[in-house]
C-alpha cells in the first residue's frame, strides 16, 4: 500500500519536473537561437567591409589582390582570434585570400547566405556573399567559432541535461524519504494489523494512529468488536453444550455400565440366587414369564449397544469441549509452561494400556526426555486423541506405538517431536487433507468415530506453532501421524 503511494508520489512530482526541464531546454535554446541572430546580423554587417577591405586588382598576373583590412573585420579577427577566419575567392571558387578552410558554395546571387562547418574541433558560422570588390566581383566569406547557438550544441549534455537530470534524480530520492518518514505511523499500523495473532481481536489504539486513518481504525476497531461477539458466542455455545451433556451422560453411562455387569452375571448364571421373600420384585432379574406388568427386559446385546453409543456421545461431548478449548482465545492469556513429554507419554501408557489389552494390541513406548513449552493439558489431549484413534481402528494383534525424542528437521537443528504410529487400515494419501477436517471420517472406515479427533489435534498443533503430519507407517503400512515443535 505504502510502496504503490510512493510510487504515485514520485510520478506525479517527477513527471512535472521532466516536463519542466524539457521547458527549460526549450526557452535555453531559444535563447541560444536569438543570441545567434544577433550574431547572424553581425556577420552580415562584416560582410560589406570585407569586401570593402578588397582594395585593388592584383599588380601581376598570379598574385592576390591588394587587401587592407577595415577596422571593423580587424578587431573581429583579433577579439576571436583561433575562433574565427576568412576568405576572399573569385567566382569559380578558386581561393584568392584568407584561409583555405574558410569554403562553401558559391551563391548564384548577391544576396548573403549563411552556413555551418566542421574545422579543427570547433563548428563554425560562415556568412557568405557575392559582390563587387575594388578587384571585381568576388566571393567574400567570414566565419566565426563562438556562435552561440552551436555552443549550445556542444554544451547540450553538460550545460542543460545534466543539471536537469541531478535534479531529477535528487527530488526523487527526497521523495521517496519524505512519503517513507510521512507514512512509518501507516506502516507500523499496517505491521500492527498483519502480525498479530488471529485470536487478538482487542481493539486498536486510534490516538496512536495518523489522524488522516482514524476513521479506518475505528471502523476496524468496530468490525473487530462484532466478530469477536459472534465467535465468542459460538465459543459459549459449544463450551455450554458440552458442559451441560458431559453430567446427565455420566449419570447415564453409570447406569447403563451397571446394567450390563448385571446383564453379563445374570447371563453368566442361570440359577439365579432365591428371593429373600420380600414382595419387591425391584432389585431381582425377571424372566420374560414373570416379569412386571409394565416392565422391559433388555438383552445383553441390546444392553453393549446402548452402552456403545453412551460412550460415543460421552465421548463426542468431550471433544466438542476440547475443540472448544482449543479454539479458545483465554490459551492466549494463560502463560505457557514446561511440559515433559516423557511423563505424558508414560502417563497416557496407563490410561490406555486396559484398551489396548482388551483388544489384544501390543501398545508401546518408545520415548527419550525432552520438554517443550506449551499448554500441558492441550498436549495431553492431543496425544490422547491420536492413541485413541490408534486403538479405534487398529485390528485385534496390531501394534501401537507412542514415541517422543528430538528429531532432525528438513532445515536447522533437530526438534522436539511427538508420535504415534500404529499398522492398521492407514489413511490413503488422498484422503490425508480432508481428515483434518472437522467431522470427517474417511469413506467406508471401520469402527464408530465422531471424525474430531485428527482436527482437535491439528487445532492443538497450530495453538502450539507445530506441524502436524500424516505419513504411512513401518513397512508400509498403517499410519504415522508426527508432530514436530518449532525450536
Amino acid at each position: 500500500m505504502t510502496s504503490d503511494l510512493r510510487n504515485r508520489l514520485l510520478l506525479l512530482l517527477v513527471l512535472p519536473l521532466c516536463l519542466l526541464a524539457v521547458v527549460g531546454v526549450w526557452m535555453d535554446y531559444r535563447s541560444a537561437d536569438d543570441a545567434a541572430s544577433r550574431h547572424d546580423q553581425r556577420l552580415l554587417r562584416l560582410l560589406p567591409a570585407l569586401a570593402d577591405s578588397v582594395v585593388a586588382p592584383p599588380i601581376h598576373d598570379h598574385q592576390p589582390p591588394l587587401l587592407l583590412l577595415a577596422p571593423p573585420v580587424e578587431d573581429f579577427l583579433r577579439q576571436n582570434a583561433g575562433f574565427s577566419g576568412y576568405s576572399v575567392r573569385d567566382s569559380e571558387g578558386q581561393l584568392l585570400l584568407g584561409d583555405a578552410w574558410v569554403d562553401g558554395a558559391v551563391p548564384a546571387t548577391a544576396q548573403p547566405e549563411f552556413h555551418s562547418l566542421e574545422y579543427g574541433g570547433v563548428t563554425y558560422r560562415v556568412a557568405v556573399q557575392r559582390g563587387r570588390t575594388g578587384a571585381g566581383e568576388l566571393v567574400v566569406s567570414i566565419a566565426d567559432g563562438s556562435d552561440p547557438r552551436q555552443q549550445w550544441a556542444q554544451q547540450l549534455l553538460l550545460r542543460v541535461l545534466l543539471p536537469n537530470l541531478v535534479l531529477v534524480a535528487a527530488a526523487a530520492l527526497a521523495i521517496h524519504w519524505a512519503v517513507g518518514r510521512a507514512f512509518k505511523p501507516l506502516v507500523d499500523l499496517a505491521e500492527a494489523v498483519e502480525y498479530r495473532s488471529p485470536r487478538d481481536l482487542s481493539p486498536i489504539d486510534e490516538a496512536a494512529s495518523p489522524s488522516e486513518v482514524r476513521p479506518l481504525v475505528h471502523s476496524l476497531n468496530h468490525l473487530f468488536a462484532l466478530v469477536n461477539a459472534q465467535a465468542e458466542g459460538q465459543r459459549r455455545f459449544v463450551a455450554d453444550a458440552a458442559h451441560q451433556l458431559r453430567t446427565p451422560l455420566a449419570g447415564l453411562q453409570a447406569q447403563v455400565e451397571a446394567w450390563a455387569l448385571m446383564a453379563k452375571a445374570a447371563s453368566a448364571d442361570p440359577h439365579p440366587p432365591p428371593s429373600d421373600g420380600g414382595d419387591s420384585h425391584q432389585n431381582r432379574p425377571l424372566g420374560r414369564k414373570g416379569q412386571a406388568q409394565g416392565a422391559i427386559v433388555l438383552g445383553v446385546d441390546q444392553i453393549e449397544k446402548l452402552r456403545n453409543a453412551t460412550r460415543r456421545t460421552s465421548q463426542l461431548a468431550h471433544q466438542l469441549l476440547a475443540l472448544s478449548r482449543a479454539d479458545a482465545r483465554s490459551l492466549d492469556a494463560q502463560p505457557p509452561q514446561r511440559v515433559d513429554l516423557k511423563d505424558l507419554c508414560e502417563a497416557l501408557l496407563e490410561s490406555f494400556l486396559d484398551a489396548a489389552t482388551a483388544k489384544g494390541l501390543d501398545l508401546g513406548l518408545e520415548v527419550q526426555p525432552v520438554h517443550v513449552t506449551g499448554h500441558g493439558w492441550l498436549l495431553r489431549e492431543l496425544m490422547s486423541n491420536l492413541v485413541d484413534n490408534a486403538i479405534k481402528y487398529t485390528p485385534a494383534g496390531g501394534v501401537v506405538t507412542m514415541r517422543c525424542g528430538m528429531r532432525q528437521g528438513p532445515l536447522g537443528p533437530p526438534r522436539v517431536y511427538l508420535e504415534v504410529e500404529d499398522d492398521g487400515p492407514g489413511v490413503p494419501e488422498g484422503e490425508r487433507g480432508r481428515v483434518m477436517q472437522r467431522f470427517y471420517r474417511v469413506p467406508g472406515s471401520a469402527g464408530e468415530g465422531t471424525g474430531l479427533g485428527l482436527a482437535i489435534a491439528d487445532e492443538i498443533s497450530r495453538v502450539h506453532r507445530a506441524s502436524l503430519t500424516l505419513e504411512t507407517g513401518a513397512q508400509g503400512r498403517g499410519l504415522r501421524v508426527a508432530v514436530l515443535f518449532p525450536n
